[in-house]
């Protein structure tokens, strides 16, 4: 009987302990700008979730596409969910993979790490790296990056009338706050 005790209480230990190792947040920003030519277009969203489990280093990320706010008007962004992004269609943009690198994140510090996986924007899947700047902290994980997405890479078109007011590479950055699942 101790025995089984001893077992269940080690048992349950563990599963307490896998449950600090996984980080999760749901009202991360991410803003993005496309500089061209003839237009500076800004626009940004406080819906970025995420989730890293800190044992096998994996990650999920994601954003509604559709809740990005700021351009520089409401038909502008009428054209960016309608015309470009088809948010209707193509609802998320997703990075799911894994940490690149073997830090003990049971450490508190700032890690500069690459995630490595797959980035999904407008229904179009491609492997990338992406740097990220985490700080590691006893009840929270602060993660920030910035990258750059092409939009021919995702199959986004831009008619040749309004391509001097729409950027081919865009400035994506990420900031969000994961705290441990309970």
């Amino acid at each position: 009987m101790r025995k089984i005790i001893l077992s269940f209480v080690s048992f349950t230990f563990i599963l307490n302990l896998n449950a600090q190792q996984i980080f999760i947040g749901s009202a991360g920003t991410i803003a993005f700008t496309s500089d061209a030519p003839l237009e500076l277009i800004e626009a940004s969203s406080n819906q970025l979730a995420g989730a890293i489990n800190l044992n096998d280093r994996s990650f999920l990320f994601n954003i509604p596409m559709s809740s990005f706010e700021g351009f520089n008007s409401k038909l502008q962004q009428t054209h960016f969910n309608e015309n470009y992004l088809e948010t209707h269609k193509f609802q998320k943009a997703t990075f799911e993979g894994k940490i690149i690198e073997e830090y003990d994140f049971s450490k508190p510090g700032t890690y500069d790490v690459r995630g490595k996986g797959i980035f999904s924007v407008h229904g179009v899947e491609e492997s990338r790296i992406i740097r990220c700047t985490m700080i590691v902290n006893a009840n929270s994980i602060e993660i920030n990056s910035e990258f750059t997405v092409l939009l021919e890479d995702h199959n986004i078109d831009i008619p040749s009338v309004v391509n001097q007011k729409i950027a081919e590479e865009i400035e994506v950055t990420i900031n969000i706050s994961l705290k441990p699942k309970k």
